[in-house]
Order: C-alpha cells, then structure tokens, then sequence
C-alpha cells in the first residue's frame, strides 16, 4: 500500500518563517513580511536548505509521494494568495476563522486574477516563475520519488479571507477557480504529477460544497491533463495546540454528505482523516466507487504515537470495504505541531504498518 503526506512538516529551527499556531496574535500576515525582512539576503538559502531536508526525511522514513513540506509558507492559504490579484494584504480585516479563531486577513478590494507571473492566456510570462512552481523544481530535484504540491481550494480561501468586493461566494469561487487553475497548469506543465487542492471547509460547509463547492474544485483541474493524480484534501479542523482535547472539528457525518458528489466529480483522490475520529468505513467507503482514498491514521495533534498493530489494524479494516489499490495511507493533516522527531517516529511506523497490509 502506498504512502504520503498532506502538505505541512515541521520547519527546521533556523527556517526564517513561523507557522501560523506560533503566532498568539493573529496577525501572522504581516509578521510573514516582517520575518522575510529580517532574514534579508540569507533567506533564499535558509529555505532552499530546509526543503532539501524535510524531503530527504520523508524519502528516508520511506513516504512514496512526499511534500515540499510547505517550508515557505506562513500557513497554506495566504501564501499563494499573495500572488493573486485582486487580494490587498496591506488592508487587513478581523474575521472569525472556523468559527473557533480570530486572526487578521487580506482583503479582497478587486477582481481576482492569477497574478503577475501570467499573461492572460495563462502562460508565464517574464515577470517571474510563478511560485507554486519554484517550490516544485527545487524538491523535486531533492528526490526521484514524485513531489505533490498543494493548493488552498476556492471554498476554504473564500473562508479565510475577508471579501469587500464580490459580496457573492459563487461569483468569488468561480473566479477563484479559474485562477488557482492557471496556477496548477503552471505546475503540470513544470512535470508535477501530484496536485492536491486543500479543501477542509468543505467538511465544515457541505451544503455549499454540493452547491457549488465541489464544480468549482473540479474547475480548478480544467484542461490539467490525465498523467496529473487530481487530489483534495478535506480534514475536519485543527487544534489551537498539541494534544488539545474537545477542540472544534467539524461534523463527521460532512463526509458521507459530499461522498457521492465526490465520488461522481473529476478528482482522482480524496484525502479524509479517520485517526483523531474513526469513521464508519462500512457506510462511508462503498460510496467511493472511482474515487482514491487517502485515508488518515496518524493524529496530526496527539503526542501519543500510534502503534505499527493499530495502524496495520485500522488499514485492514479499511480495505474490506475498497481494493488495496484505491487506498493511500497518509497522516490526518498536515504535521506542523509533531516536531520533526515525533513525526518521523509516527511516519515510520505508518509506513512499516502499510507495508504489511498487501492483496
């Protein structure tokens, strides 16, 4: 059974940005550019650095289908917002994120665009590589094994972003789409062949996500060719901290909700977390017919590391219901508050239970 990870890995002590749960404040969008500055002409290197790193960890523990550990990013939406038009991030507005958090974001004064590295043919232009596709080249060239690079879906950026111009989520979702699909072409055409578009407010919001969530996250693909694995991400909620009990998550029954609407879209795969809550797999995975399932049985937010049995258990249980072949094993989300040693020992221990569980 083959093995990856979701996007964030825990950044090595000198990487010159902070993840988004570092900052007590709220305000990690304009202390992104104030640690950027601070690191002045060495922070190109320090980042480059760091990529290597985390890739050579998850290609050593064994992962199939690592991440660039999104090194550069202050968290996994605002990153790439800041090189799409229309999103003014000198023009912060407080908003209430998840219903559980409240940070200071960007603001949408204007229509949004892909952003200065396309031309409007969507083709790269002089100005610069776009970023999404500098990250894929330098970890890629870290490792034989295939890069996946993620993406923040329309839903989950329109849900971590203040809006003073559409005034209209589907407007807003479309044009959203129609630019984070310049962005992912961008990388199918640099040879990236794993795209992951994140998307866990589709979780919170199923509804929306029936409504017009999901066309919008297929229109994210439009004309990414066949040899890319089309892939999203849709976890249930983050802590504030590591080992945090009761935190908000969003209702487990959102995946049985959005599981046909999936199962019938263009994605390829659908990463799910089952290990913070276990789903009913005998009701949820027959639904997915077509569809992959990245199935998480690492706790992303829990010290406690999961044993090589209960892992190998839970995957077992997982494959009466889908073959072998249409399962992945991964963590529940991203790594960021494990630490590089604890979520080595949790990745070993996932990759050696995965090993185990063959047709």
């Amino acid at each position: 059974m083959q093995t990856t990870t979701l996007g964030a890995f825990p950044k090595p002590s000198y990487v010159p940005v902070t993840d988004w749960f570092s900052n007590s404040d709220g305000d990690y969008t304009s202390r992104y550019l104030e640690q950027i500055d601070a690191a002045g002409d060495e922070a190109d290197a320090l980042f480059d650095q760091a990529v290597r790193e985390v890739v050579n960890d998850q290609v050593e523990v064994g992962i199939d289908i690592p991440t660039d550990g999104e090194i550069r990013r202050e968290n996994y939406i605002h990153y790439l917002c800041r090189q799409l038009d229309g999103i003014d991030f000198a023009r912060l507005s407080t908003v209430r994120l998840r219903g559980t958090t409240t940070c200071l974001v960007p603001t949408i004064t204007g229509p949004i665009g892909a952003g200065p590295s396309f031309t409007s043919g969507g083709a790269s232009n002089d100005l610069a590589v776009p970023v999404l596709v500098r990250d894929y080249v330098l970890a890629q060239a870290a490792s034989d094994r295939p890069i996946k690079i993620t993406v923040p879906g329309p839903m989950t950026i329109i849900d971590s972003i203040a809006d003073d111009y559409y005034h209209d989520d589907v407007t807003l979702g479309r044009d959203l789409a129609k630019a984070l699909n310049q962005h992912i072409l961008a990388l199918a055409a640099a040879g990236c062949r794993h795209i992951q578009v994140d998307e866990p407010v589709m979780a919170r919001k199923p509804q929306v996500a029936l409504d017009h969530g999901i066309q919008n996250l297929g229109a994210c693909f439009t004309n990414v060719p066949d040899s890319v694995t089309w892939t999203s991400h849709a976890c249930c909620g983050y802590p504030n901290r590591l080992d945090e009990e009761d935190y908000v998550k969003a209702d487990q029954s959102a995946y049985l909700d959005v599981a046909e609407a999936i199962d019938a879209s263009p994605i390829d795969a659908l990463s799910i977390e089952d290990a913070h809550r276990h789903n009913d797999l005998a009701e949820l995975l027959p639904r997915f017919q077509q569809t992959t399932i990245i199935f998480g049985v690492i706790g992303i937010a829990q010290s406690k590391i999961e044993s090589v049995d209960s892992i190998e258990s839970r995957l077992r249980q997982a494959v009466r219901y889908l073959p072998h072949d249409q399962i992945i094993a991964a963590p529940d989300c991203g790594l960021g508050y494990l630490g590089r040693d604890l979520a080595l020992s949790k990745l070993a221990n996932m990759v050696e239970a995965a090993a185990k569980v063959t047709p």
